[in-house]
């Protein structure tokens, strides 16, 4: 199977995966172990000999770009084998890219490269780097060009900026190799040149002088919010849009995936995608709200601390955030309720919200607890969203699991916005509690990332096509 999902993604930027599981640069084992992970949605585990059959005939197709469920398919063509063959099944479940011919391969891999600048490359800078180079391998047309920081003051600036993406005590270590050009100031990473810049302002880089023209600036310091303030970034030579990685004030857009892409526009210069918690629990309050309606409810995030947070006590300008972080569960305020309502109007002055910053650096969890229009039992629900997980226009932003097992640290490394826990649910009547787990990183940064490729007008078609949420 490896040699086939390499060839597929490098020849025909098909990315392949197993009910959202990327099968891209993973291992035997965790193929295997993608495959296994099926029982917590499906009656049971996947089989590599349901999903071989899939790749092979896919490899034969000829196909244009596309993101393909193999593990979905695998799991619909189960049910049809006595009346199709994989092939005849295939060239139906993807048709729109089915025989995609010379010409039309070429002019898909000729299209405008867009150029990427992280300005910052902190803990959502270094993952949005990880995602990038990981996802370069295959001719994606994001790439990665430069990293934007303020000199640190140490001699080895740059080695220690490299070390920082090398290593991560939470995600782990880098998949591949890193190098360090110090005498050109660049970082190379699995073979990507990235270019760093030294800079005390967004104002105040000429892109231009490292061949980066017409750029996408990801600002990831959550220093500028507003249009104005991000507007800076407008003002260097070579940027032509930006995108920034924390709530939007004033007029700029607060986009989630899934949810109101819609409103990109072509001309759009500046736009946000919200914050972690708005991106993991609009989704699920999106499918809720469609199916059941929402009357009213109260959102409580326990949420790993942020470096925004202070190691020991110490004094800090907000309310009960100087206190030690990994010492104490700290009482704070989230937007993310009110910030819902900004990518759901429906729900605007529904939904009340708190949050509590806990002693674990990454993972964190939003307990819905919802009033429903509708009457739903524990199982009704649950059921919904695992559907919708599987199945809608929502599968890339919602995860469902259900094992009495899991914890926080299981989470780590999702790129699903949020992932419903199935045996928390809680219903009775028209009242309901979810719970959704949630990578405030990894999951954040994957849509981000979406976001981006929307700009770009780079989003691939997805296979197997998807229903609407309210559909299931």
């Amino acid at each position: 199977m490896i040699p086939i999902i390499g060839r597929l993604y490098r020849k025909n930027n098909v990315v392949t995966s197993i009910y959202g599981r990327a099968l891209i640069n993973q291992s035997v084992i965790n193929i295997i172990k993608a495959h296994r992970f099926v029982r917590q949605i499906e009656a049971e585990e996947l089989n590599v000999h349901d999903t071989y059959p899939i790749l092979e005939t896919l490899d034969r197709l000829n196909l244009g770009q596309a993101h393909i469920d193999v593990g979905k398919l695998a799991s619909q063509y189960a049910e049809v084998r006595n009346e199709q063959s994989v092939e005849e099944f295939l060239r139906e479940a993807v048709a729109p890219v089915v025989d995609c011919f010379e010409d039309e391969k070429k002019a898909a891999q000729e299209r405008e490269t867009k150029d990427i600048v992280l300005y910052g490359f902190g803990r959502i800078g270094r993952y949005l780097a990880r995602i990038l180079v990981e996802k370069a391998g295959g001719g994606n047309n994001l790439r990665l060009r430069a990293i934007v920081v303020r000199k640190g003051g140490a001699p080895n600036d740059l080695e220690k900026r490299a070390s920082l993406l090398r290593r991560d005590s939470v995600h782990g270590s880098f998949r591949g190799t890193i190098t360090v050009d110090e005498e050109n100031e660049a970082i190379i990473a699995n073979g990507n040149y990235i270019q760093v810049i030294y800079s005390d302002g967004p104002d105040k880089v000429d892109y231009t002088r490292y061949g980066i023209d017409n750029a996408i600036v990801i600002d990831n310091t959550g220093i500028w919010r507003d249009d104005k303030e991000l507007g800076l970034h407008l003002e260097s030579k070579g940027v032509s849009r930006v995108m920034l990685t924390a709530p939007g004030k004033g007029n700029v857009k607060n986009i989630v995936p899934g949810i109101n892409n819609h409103l990109i526009e072509k001309d759009d210069k500046i736009l946000s995608a919200a914050s972690c918690t708005t991106n993991a629990i609009t989704p699920v309050l999106k499918a809720v709200n469609d199916r059941f309606g929402i009357l009213d409810g109260h959102m409580e995030t326990v949420h790993a601390y942020t470096n925004d947070q202070n190691l020991i006590d110490n004094y800090h300008k907000g309310e009960r955030r100087g206190r030690s972080a990994p010492l104490n569960m700290v009482l704070t305020e989230t937007g993310a309720a009110k910030a819902v309502a900004k990518a759901l109007p429906e729900l605007e002055g529904k939904l009340t919200g708190n949050a509590i910053r806990v002693p674990t650096p990454n993972v964190s969890m939003a307990i819905l607890n919802l009033n429903l229009e509708k009457a739903a039992n524990r199982d009704e629900l649950n059921e919904f969203l695992r559907e919708v997980a599987l199945h809608s226009d929502l599968q890339k932003q919602i995860d469902y699991v259900s094992s009495p097992e899991v914890v926080s640290s299981d989470f780590v490394g999702s790129r699903h916005a949020g992932v419903v826990d199935g045996q928390a649910t809680i219903a009775n009547g028209h009242r309901a509690v979810l719970y959704v787990w949630y990578d405030n990183e990894a999951g954040y940064s994957a849509q981000v990332i979406r976001v981006v490729s929307e700009m770009a007008g780079m989003s691939f078609p997805i296979f197997p096509e998807r229903g609407t949420a309210a559909d299931h």
